[in-house]
């Protein structure tokens, strides 16, 4: 925006200057701005008015253009002083002043600026062409049409009219007694100057004339005097019929524009006018009726098309008159799909699609950086212009890419760019490309390899085309990189080929090397040319014959050659004629002999196959008035036999009768079959006695080759040379086949397909709908189209673990075909890797490495108040020296005042059976690290543990721990990022659950806190060096009859207790969870190594249970897994 403002000041302060200097005029001024959009513009310039025409690029490139350059009419810009360049590439013009004393445009001055301007602005990567912009000076000319004086019955209806033109259209309006007109109800004023006068009164007696106002002048018309006479002074004796006085007249309007149906009609008494259209289709309800008889259209659209009829009925009465009038909207083109920017590493295909609509149908052509774009073997336009094809790339095709639509009402531009890609180190060129004919049909093409990068060459590509001509077809052969050469056969005789060569490397393509041109020699004739006999006299036979189609010459025919003889002589007579010449008469022959005859064509490589012996008797003598010459031979094919596509599924062929003939030619036959096949299954055979036949029940967009044969009087030609033709596209008959589906991450599906098995025509694109409800409309599904030259894609954005229906379908420019079945695929579930990223990652970092500083402070606040503990029943009070033991204390608030429970337990944490810690508890935690020393009590540390609950009617409520293994070695805890040892180190550690009083004594005991429900458990995690030389059961006594046990208490003994009666507990509890396979009841000693603990808080992927709820599975439960973890899970772990 700021530079466009810089432009419009830099162009004020230019015209300042210019006209400080004397040297421009100040007129009002009009900016038009001009880039590729709707045309043409139009620009009328009135006295003293000049405009502004600014050059863009449009939305194809930001910002103003590199440079500009202006055209008129399609040549250079003429010097004129109110024609000029300005410094931003603008162009300023002005219409010239009037001679003193007059009011029209100098002499010439309509010639010098009057015309349609275009501009070229070029861009970062070409040039865009304008639409133009047609400037007209403004005038008005002189009527055409004056109003007539008229005597109107008292009541009747008058009307006047005028006619004049103008540039701008001019504005009429009505004077009487040159005062204008009162607007009232009936007076009506009609847009194309006719003043209709309702139920005339003797007041609107007087003169009348028409102002014709536009921007250039003003002008009034003659007057024309309105005489009233009294009611039924000018009626006939015996009534007045009904008369349409004035009629619809046929309009061709554009849309947008405003149309008047005007109907007048006269009769005694006034005849009631009505409008219907001819089509049956009822009026547009935005027709509106102007005054009592006219219609207008304030916005005529391509829907208020058609044949409107006027009736003019006389009241109490059959008697009516009708008018009709067709009205046809133009529409001008709009384009409906633009072409995309594409960017395209060379050596690829690009693909621009543009599709317009308008009325009538628009024409599509196409411009490369401003220029006509001229088709070859390379670049092709398909369907019907709306698809422009690009194959092997180039630099030279970069640029912008404009698709024109063109009709009688105006034209639509869009343009895109095409950006080619070049990597570094690409091969150069191939270099010294040579084409050497070996025959009339084969060429050994030689190059050698490029000079730069020549080692990473995997391969060349071989290209060739027609020369000459337009829309030919390129042809392209893979090489091998060990080759410099290769040999291109079935060529054309007497044909210019192009040939090119494209060096490939694991990088990219390098540029095509230069074209090496050959011309193919000729070769004899295929076929000989068709012969006409005929006899003059008794001793002169007239051979004529037709020239071959180039087809079938091989070359250009310089000779014919023909012979002759007597019956079955063996003396044979030749004679030989220019290639130009099409008959020859043979002389000096006998009367009422058979003759045979035959013809050959020669080119500059000699002459082809002769045509059949062809027998003729000469007439006798005697009778030579009455015999005609007769022609043994069959009768020839048809002539100038033309296939033109009718519809998808039909053809018409069209033929003329033989040129030469003296046969009675009775019908013909057709034969017609796909284009290149030879299955004699597939050959149909049509009779026709006319010179034409529509041949349907055909497919669709596909190629057929027709033939006709003329049949004589008991007599058959062979059928003629073969014509092709294609039949037109239709919307696709199957969905594209062999659909597959993968998921490829938990928001990506990845689909491969191929092409319907019956496309009728050129794929645009695919469609692609999806929907993770399949019972939802199809108006509901996500779609998603692809190009008609892609066979893959994948669909993003979708939701994890989710399964998707996908259904695909194609399109061709006819319209969209049929959808596929469903197919379904279930997309991958996210893992927490999938959704973390740099940030969370970091922000985990930083919040492990607060919290583990939170827990050495709290470490050092329990050394403080380690003296003050009481000690722990069922634990040694004297814990071996370098057995460190991690403390956590958490506490339960009971529901209950007075109740208060403490839970301490070794825990035997394994880092594979972490699960994540619930979140839904909040519980305050001290941690503290108790490091003791001193011999081990073997005897209590391996003593059977209880498990007691103290308090009656308590909360229902429980821990639990997975287990963790530890190291023997090491005085000291090191409190490190995770504290997991690493595998095949440490030692098994068990497991004890201790519950006890927490009231005692010494003033400990604590108000329960606010909230209900809340948790505090102690947790000790040990590393016991004296747990392995024994055999530590752990027996597990029944709960009390008043005491109970939740059903979320995990299984504390991970496997490693025995199956007494705390078997049938833990059974119980698990809702008859079975453990994977039966374990001993004790604990194994693990190898020990000096490897510093750490433990592993990472969460597993584990289902969480409700509380409340047993273990569902009766499948067996993984040694060491807590199948049930409870809602309160000491969270002081994490």
């Amino acid at each position: 925006m700021a530079r466009g403002h810089a432009g419009r000041g830099l162009l004020a302060l230019t015209l300042c200057l210019l006209a400080a200097r004397g040297e421009l005029p100040l007129p009002q001024e009009t900016t038009v701005e001009l880039s590729c959009g709707p045309g043409p513009v139009q620009v009328v310039l009135g006295p003293e008015q000049g405009a502004v025409l600014d050059c863009r690029l449009g939305t194809v490139a930001a910002g103003p253009p590199t440079s500009v350059t202006w055209s008129k009419d399609g040549g250079a810009l003429p010097e004129h002083s109110h024609l000029r360049l300005l410094p931003n590439g603008s162009l300023w013009l002005s219409r010239p002043p009037a001679p003193p004393g007059s009011a029209e445009a100098a002499p010439g001055a309509s010639d010098v600026i009057e015309g349609s301007y275009s501009c070229l602005a070029h861009g970062p990567l070409g040039a865009v062409a304008s639409q133009a912009a047609e400037v007209k000076l403004a005038t008005l000319a002189g009527f055409s049409l004056h109003p007539e004086s008229q005597t109107v019955e008292e009541n009747g209806t008058a009307r006047f009219e005028c006619h004049i033109e103008g540039l701008p259209a001019p504005t009429i309006t009505w004077e009487k007694d040159q005062v204008t007109v009162p607007t009232e109800p009936r007076l009506i004023t009609l847009p194309n100057g006719v003043l209709q006068i309702l139920d005339v009164q003797e007041s609107d007696a007087g003169s009348y004339r028409c102002v014709a106002t536009n921007s250039a002048h003003q002008r009034f018309s003659q007057e024309a005097l309105l005489s009233v006479a009294p009611r039924g002074s000018l009626a006939s004796p015996g009534g007045q019929d009904v008369v349409i006085v004035a009629a619809p007249e046929n309009t061709t309007v554009v849309s947008g524009q405003s149309v008047v149906m005007e109907c007048v009609a006269s009769a005694d008494p006034t005849p009631f006018v009505s409008w219907v259209r001819q089509d049956g289709k009822p009026i547009s309800t935005d027709v509106i009726v102007l005054g009592r008889t006219n219609l207008l259209i304030a916005s005529a659209q391509p829907g208020h098309s058609g044949v409107y009829v006027c009736r003019a009925n006389k009241p109490r009465t059959r008697d009516f008159a009708t008018a009709a009038a067709e009205l046809r909207v133009l529409a001008a083109p709009v384009i409906s799909q633009a072409p995309e920017a594409l960017s395209r590493t060379r050596a690829s295909t690009a693909r621009f699609v543009c599709r317009a609509a308008g009325e009538p149908r628009p024409a599509l052509r196409w411009l490369h950086d401003g220029a006509p774009l001229r088709p070859n073997g390379r670049v092709k336009v398909q369907g019907g212009g709306g698809s422009l094809v690009i194959t092997q790339i180039g630099l030279q095709d970069a640029g912008y890419y404009q698709c024109v639509a063109h009709n009688g009402a105006g034209t639509a531009c869009a343009a895109a760019p095409l950006a080619v890609v070049v990597r570094e180190g690409l091969p150069s060129a191939p270099t010294r490309v040579t084409a050497t004919p070996l025959s009339s049909s084969a060429v050994l093409v030689a190059w050698e390899r490029p000079e730069l990068h020549s080692e990473q060459i995997i391969g060349f590509s071989l290209h060739y085309q027609k020369a000459r001509g337009v829309d030919n077809v390129e042809f392209q052969f893979a090489v091998n990189n060990d080759t410099t050469e290769l040999q291109v056969r079935d060529l054309e005789p007497n044909t210019d080929y192009e040939f090119y060569v494209v060096a490939y490397s694991q990088r990219g393509a390098s540029r095509t090397s230069a074209p090496a041109l050959v011309h193919m020699p000729d070769d004899v004739p295929s076929a000989a040319p068709q012969l006409s006999l005929s006899s003059p006299n008794p001793s002169d036979i007239r051979v004529a014959w037709l020239p071959l189609p180039p087809s079938l010459s091989n070359g250009q025919v310089v000779k014919y050659k023909i012979e002759h003889s007597l019956g079955k002589d063996d003396h044979v007579s030749a004679s030989e004629v220019p290639g130009n010449e099409t008959q020859l008469t043979l002389h000096s022959l006998l009367p009422n002999k058979v003759y045979r005859v035959r013809i050959s064509a020669g080119t500059g490589a000699g002459y082809g196959a002769p045509s059949p012996w062809m027998q003729h008797r000469t007439p006798s003598t005697h009778n030579q008035s009455h015999d005609l010459p007769i022609q043994r031979g069959p009768p020839l094919p048809p002539a100038h036999v033309h296939a033109e596509s009718n519809s998808s599924t039909s053809i018409w062929l069209r033929w003329k009768k033989p040129d030469f003939t003296t046969v009675k030619i009775v019908n013909y036959t057709v034969r017609f079959s796909p284009w290149g096949l030879r299955n004699a299954s597939l050959v149909t055979y049509y009779t026709s006695s006319g010179e034409d036949i529509l041949i349907g029940g055909l497919k669709p967009f596909t190629k057929y080759e027709f033939a006709v044969q003329s049949h004589g009087v008991d007599m058959d030609g062979p059928f003629g040379s073969v014509v092709e033709r294609s039949t037109l596209p239709d919307r696709p008959s199957t969905p594209p086949s062999d659909l597959r589906l993968s998921s490829l991450t938990p928001s990506t599906v990845l689909l491969h397909w191929c092409p319907p098995t019956e496309p009728n025509g050129e794929i645009v694109e695919y469609l692609i709908l999806y929907s993770s409800n399949h019972t939802q409309p199809e108006h509901q599904w996500t779609l998603l189209t692809t190009d008609g030259n892609i066979f893959s894609a994948e669909v993003r954005g979708l939701e994890s673990d989710t399964r998707y229906f996908f259904k695909m379908g194609a399109r061709t420019e006819v319209g969209p075909g049929p959808f596929s079945g469903l197919q379904d695929v279930i997309t991958l579930q996210e893992k927490l890797a999938d959704s973390l990223d740099v940030h969370s990652v970091t922000g985990i970092i930083v919040g492990v490495c607060l919290g583990l500083l939170c827990l050495l402070a709290c470490m050092c606040a329990g050394l403080r108040r380690g003296p003050h503990r009481e000690a722990l029943p069922g634990l040694s009070s004297t814990a071996a020296a370098g057995n460190p033991a991690l403390y956590s204390r958490a506490r339960l608030g009971p529901p209950n005042p007075p109740a208060t429970h403490e839970l301490e337990s070794l825990v035997h944490p394994r880092p594979q059976d972490w699960a994540p810690l619930p979140s839904g508890i909040e519980d305050r935690a001290e941690v503290h690290s108790l490091m003791g020393g001193g011999a081990s009590d073997s005897g209590r540390g391996h003593s059977k543990r209880k498990i007691s609950w103290a308090q009656p009617g308590g909360p229902s409520w429980a821990g639990s721990w997975a287990g963790c293994e530890l190291p023997q070695a090491g005085p000291v805890p090191y409190l490190t990022r995770a504290l997991l040892p690493p595998a095949g180190t440490g030692q098994t550690l068990f497991l004890q659950a201790l519950v006890y009083d927490a009231i005692k004594g010494n003033g400990r005991k604590k108000p329960p806190p606010a909230c209900r429900n809340q948790v505090e458990a102690d947790v000790i995690v040990h590393s016991d060096f004296s747990a392995s030389r024994g055999n530590p059961d752990l027996h597990l006594q029944d709960p009390e009859p008043e005491d109970f046990l939740p059903s979320e208490a995990p299984d504390l003994t991970s496997g490693a207790v025995d199956s007494g009666p705390g078997g049938d507990w833990r059974d119980r509890e698990l809702g008859g969870c079975e453990p994977a396979a039966p374990g001993p009841d004790r604990l194994t000693r693990l190898p020990e190594a000096p490897s510093r603990p750490y433990l592993d808080l990472q969460p597993r992927e584990a289902p969480e249970e409700a509380p409340g709820n047993s273990c569902q599975s009766k499948a067996p439960c993984p040694l060491g897994a807590s199948p049930g973890l409870s809602r309160a899970s000491v969270s002081s772990l994490a």
